[in-house]
């Protein structure tokens, strides 16, 4: 049987008209004012609608419409939002005052990511990761930054998540509608959507795309259902984060290969490619092969262009969370790769492979991206310190504490995730007029000048709304699960407004530990039902729909939540997304996060609460590693690892309860005469202060574009003038200093100095070094020195280049003075790294000589 299908769109009344262009824009999923209108319109067809805009108008009556177009303050509150999006996209931005405009046709940065939390109205994401990049769009679009980006139109996205009777996790995968989503199909010049096609392991596939406008900014998304592909190429674009590895490597090529033909046939053309992670990194292969075909450049020319000017930012710590495929899948749907850029098959996989000779070793989606990115990063301090550790194989004779692989720290998107009362509380305060987009991350010292009651009683509205949401969604839980009506009126009687909550929400994990909380159950229940200073906990999170361990920790919670000693102090809210997130950063008191460090490479979560007024009681990993400075929340521990697991589980979980017990309980009820909890409070302002200051994505983004993007246009421009000359030259000088590296020799290093050295002196050394072929100006020659440690190793090491005094028979003599400025042993060595004024990194492995 054969269905036909047409699309009816709603009769939206003149004077309505303003609130498609705001649907159909992600601006409104910043906009409390713009979220509002539709709410307005039909509050219970909002709810239902799961908060799409598109949805409601097309959900609401034709009358309430009729209604709405002939109120007249609602009309008015409608042209006021319009009239601040119209503003927003039409004004001049942070990033024009700085660096001028550009042609939208080349922007600055491609971003490719596998998934993007915008909305919940488009749920194409499933945690920290789409959180992230999420919160990367929308500040790119406030600075002002010309970014586009790239990711899937998933039919499906990640599960809904239910549990049963018994509390396992049951996944559920209803089909997305994207007539009632905020994308739009892109069209070819004939009025007729635009279908691509790539040749995937022989085979054609055909996809399209959609765009998403979020702000600013075009978000191009592929997919591949389409009728004239196979019902399992149509799947392709199905579901995220598909278990299958088959499925999965063939989602990960369409995003990174189709991402970059996608952006050809746009005719957008970046200077900066952005990995965000190894999903797409098999888009070097098809940078390569379009400059090798099209521009006529040979591979090694080409690879100077690509690694030039990509970023590849790795997000975890975990060997098992970085993506790695099978040499036989890979060369299922890749092998004419290999031919394409003139390679033998094993030359390939060694692309993707720490050790090249491994003939088992499986292709690691980081390994390519970090082998042609020349600039990379991990997500908090921590974590680059932990990358370089992790990947310095890939780095032969280079200090793990000079391989570039760098950091910026994550940040979140304030408006999305301040509370509209604390943004009130701002503006209110502040002594000039307030402005959203902006990049000076000094105003947030206003919150010293609010007063603590006024403070105090906005989180408390906050909680309250929190509470009753939470009893709305546990009715909705238990009646889904068959509860009888007493069971499910009995939702009415959980939480208790007035005592400290701690939340927990976030992917379940083993490493993670979600229930290390609950390692002591009688020791929490004295916690939880101490008479003078209750405590209660919100949780929430999904487990993989493949991670049985992740699953066993939510029944075990779930168990515990049912106990009629605990119900009413612990619940567990089922279905954890975006909507569910903002209410609980905004509302709880406490933040809880337990992960095993260092296996958090940042986590958001954290800083949305702290933002938001929220005391984090954290391990000291990823973001709090650097945010905790004793006045704005609590550190479990002192930033120690440990071998056995077991061990560390039982330290630290008394640890917790030890600080509920003596630190956070007793300050959180300790009140003044007029029932503030002052200290409490005092804490609270430190906490948005330090982490709206530093930890916001605005701040982010400035600091990927100094430290990266720019650097990496100024390379891209060099290396493709006069038909990439420079790219040229600069493959062939590359060539020579490889072939010819070894023949370099530091033949003798000596030192000036008094008989006696004092801190302050100047020293003068000297290095005799044979070049061979090679020319001084070819090579950087340093001192590399500084204090030596018990362990006869340079701690905090200086880099002094040294200069050329003259050459001798073949024998060429570099001079510099080194200073030593404090009393101590030091030590010092010459060091030799290739100089080229275009090169992106002055590190690159196998071309370093120390001495001998």
């Amino acid at each position: 049987m054969k269905i036909h299908s047409f699309t009816v769109l709603p009769t939206t009344p003149q004077k309505l008209k303003p609130l498609l262009d705001i649907a159909n824009n992600l601006w409104f999923s910043w906009n409390w004012d713009a979220r509002q209108l539709f709410a307005k319109l039909d509050v219970k067809a909002w709810k239902n609608a799961g908060k799409n805009p598109l949805r409601t108008i097309c959900d609401v009556s034709q009358q309430k419409l009729e209604e709405a177009a002939r109120n007249k303050q609602y009309v008015a509150e409608l042209e006021a939002v319009y009239s601040s999006f119209k503003k927003y996209l039409a004004s001049k931005t942070w990033f024009d005052d700085q660096y001028g405009k550009r042609d939208k046709e080349q922007p600055l940065v491609a971003y490719f990511s596998a998934e993007y939390g915008l909305h919940e109205s488009l749920p194409i994401y499933s945690g920290g990761l789409g959180v992230l990049s999420g919160d990367h769009l929308k500040s790119a679009s406030d600075l002002g930054i010309p970014l586009i980006a790239i990711g899937i139109f998933y039919r499906q996205g990640y599960f809904r998540q239910s549990l049963d009777a018994n509390g396992m996790q049951q996944e559920h995968y209803p089909e997305n509608d994207w007539f009632t989503m905020p994308a739009t199909q892109i069209k070819n010049n004939e009025g007729h959507p635009l279908i691509l096609s790539m040749d995937i392991g022989g085979e054609e596939i055909f996809y399209q795309i959609w765009l998403v406008k979020v702000g600013r900014l075009d978000l191009y998304l592929l997919d591949t259902n389409l009728p004239m592909n196979s019902p399992s190429n149509k799947d392709i674009t199905k579901r995220l984060y598909d278990s299958d590895r088959d499925m999965r490597i063939r989602q990960e090529i369409i995003l990174g290969i189709g991402g970059i033909k996608a952006l050809r046939a746009l005719n957008i053309h970046p200077s900066v490619f952005h990995i965000n992670e190894g999903h797409s990194a098999f888009l070097v292969l098809e940078r390569l092969v379009h400059l090798m075909e099209e521009e006529k450049l040979d591979y090694n020319e080409a690879k100077e262009v690509v690694w030039a000017t990509n970023l590849f930012t790795t997000h975890t710590p975990v060997p098992e969370g970085n993506e790695r495929f099978h040499p036989n899948l890979v060369k299922k749907y890749l092998y004419n790769y290999a031919a394409q850029l003139k390679m033998t098959w094993n030359d390939f996989l060694a692309l993707g492979r720490e050790n090249r000779d491994n003939e088992d070793e499986e292709f690691c989606m980081t390994i390519l991206g970090l082998n042609f990115s020349s600039m990379a990063n991990g997500v908090s301090k921590l974590h680059g310190s932990i990358s370089r550790q992790m990947w310095c194989n890939l780095y032969a004779d280079i200090p793990v504490e000079e391989i570039p692989l760098g950091h910026v720290t994550n940040g979140v998107h304030t408006l999305t995730w301040i509370s509209k009362w604390l943004e009130g509380l701002f503006i209110r305060y502040m002594q000039t007029a307030y402005v959203r987009e902006i990049a000076d991350f000094t105003f947030w010292k206003v919150v010293e000048e609010i007063p603590p009651a006024e403070l105090w009683y906005a989180h408390l509205e906050r909680k309250k709304g929190l509470i009753k949401f939470i009893r709305e969604q546990v009715a909705i839980q238990r009646l889904k699960r068959g509860a009888t009506a007493s069971e499910v009126n009995k939702a009415e009687e959980i939480l208790d407004p007035y005592a400290l909550t701690i939340g927990f929400a976030r992917r379940f994990a083993p490493y993670k530990r979600g229930d290390l909380i609950f390692r002591d159950v009688e020791r929490l229940i004295k916690i939880l039902t101490n008479e003078e200073r209750p405590v209660q906990l919100v949780i929430a999170g999904k487990a993989h729909p493949a991670d049985t361990s992740g699953k066993s920790i939510i029944k075990k919670i779930f168990d515990i939540c049912n106990r009629p000693d605990l119900c009413r102090r612990i619940v567990f809210i089922e279905d954890y997304d975006l909507n569910v997130a903002r209410y609980l950063v905004q509302g709880v008191d406490v933040w809880l996060n337990t992960p095993r460090r260092p296996m958090e490479a940042s986590g958001t979560s954290g800083m949305k609460a702290a933002m938001n007024g929220i005391l984090n009681i954290s391990i000291l990993d990823g973001w709090w590693d650097e945010a905790f400075d004793g006045n704005n929340g609590w550190a479990i521990g002192h930033g120690e690892t440990y071998n056995n697991h077991s061990y560390q589980d039982e330290v630290e979980a008394n640890l917790l309860y030890r600080l509920i017990e003596n630190e956070v309980a007793p300050l959180y009820y300790e009140r003044d005469e007029q029932n503030i909890p002052t200290r409490w409070v005092s804490m609270v302002k430190e906490s948005i202060h330090i982490c709206g200051e530093n930890f916001n994505a605005h701040n982010m983004l400035t600091k990927y574009l100094q430290q990266y993007y720019t650097k990496g246009e100024q390379l891209h421009q060099i290396l493709r003038e006069n038909n990439y000359a420079w790219a040229r030259q600069l493959a062939n000088w590359r060539k020579n200093l490889k072939a010819n590296w070894k023949e370099i020799k530091i033949v003798d290093v000596t030192i000036k100095s008094k008989e006696t050295i004092h801190s302050g002196d100047e020293l003068i050394v000297s290095a005799q070094i044979n070049l061979g072929v090679i020319t001084p100006t070819d090579v950087i020659v340093e001192v590399f020195y500084g204090l030596l440690n018990p362990h006869n190793k340079i701690e905090e090491p200086h880099r002094i280049k040294m200069q050329v005094d003259r050459t001798e028979g073949g024998i060429t003599i570099f001079n510099t003075k080194i200073s030593c400025n404090y009393g101590g042993r030091y030590g010092y060595l010459v060091r030799i790294l290739p100089g080229h004024p275009h090169l992106a990194v002055e590190f690159i492995p196998e071309l370093i000589k120390w001495e001998a």
